[in-house]
């Protein structure tokens, strides 16, 4: 049964489950950091290893730790007449996106209807228990075409402060808590196809989790959902 929590949890799901558990909190209580879709079974995994209090903190941070361990980095291009031959294409971005099994997370500055992540993510959205999380610019993107169009996927776009816009110039894909695309490309036909862009994917469940607990923690002072 610990092999399969193991497999099971995510390093995010098993790290903010342990956290709660550190920090007393009940199990039914903890277990609430796990994707709404996935949570039920991730809670009985849980109660079925037999363990509690100290002894399933270790096993969650073994989990954490084992999770956590980059495997690769790779250059990720785009140029004029698909010039690149040593390394992916951005438009392997959306082929990454469909194969998703838990979560989605990504953010842009613009998002058009003529990138390949458009169609991508209205399709990771659609399958159970993939949770997609999108970050756009207020002023950029129709957050609201945006939201409708991956429903029930969350849309959240950048809202002003002391009277001044926010600009949402972080352009990155966390795909399953562990695949992470960081690139100059915005989500648009040009950026993904004839411009010359360059990110880097990399295998790293830890930066995933940064990068997804940093953008979370940034909500409440400079996102705003937006309402179907």
């Amino acid at each position: 049964m610990l092999v399969a929590l193991g497999e099971y949890l995510t390093a995010t799901e098993a790290r903010q489950v342990a956290d709660g558990l550190r920090d007393g909190v009940p199990l039914a209580f903890a277990v609430a950091a796990v994707d709404p879709a996935r949570r039920t079974e991730a809670e009985r995994l849980l109660k079925a290893t037999g363990l509690a209090g100290t002894d399933l903190v270790r096993v969650l941070r073994a989990v954490q730790g084992a999770k956590s361990v980059t495997t690769s980095a790779q250059p990720v291009f785009t140029m004029p007449g698909h010039l690149v031959t040593a390394s992916p294409l951005t438009t392997s971005t959306a082929e990454l996106v469909r194969s998703a099994r838990s979560s989605v997370v990504c953010s842009t500055y613009n998002f058009e209807t003529t990138s390949g992540l458009w169609d991508a993510l209205r399709d990771a959205a659609g399958r159970p228990g993939v949770h997609v999380r999108v970050y756009v610019d207020a002023d950029a993107a129709n957050g609201s075409s945006v939201a409708s169009w991956i429903a029930p996927g969350v849309v959240l776009r950048t809202r002003s402060i002391d009277g001044k816009p926010v600009r949402n110039h972080a352009k990155f894909v966390s795909v399953d808590h562990r695949f992470v695309i960081v690139t100059s490309a915005n989500y648009s036909w040009s950026a993904e196809n004839r411009n010359v862009e360059l990110g880097v994917r990399l295998d790293d469940p830890a930066l995933a989790d940064a990068i997804e607990s940093q953008m979370r923690e940034a909500e409440a002072s400079l996102y705003e959902k937006v309402k179907l």
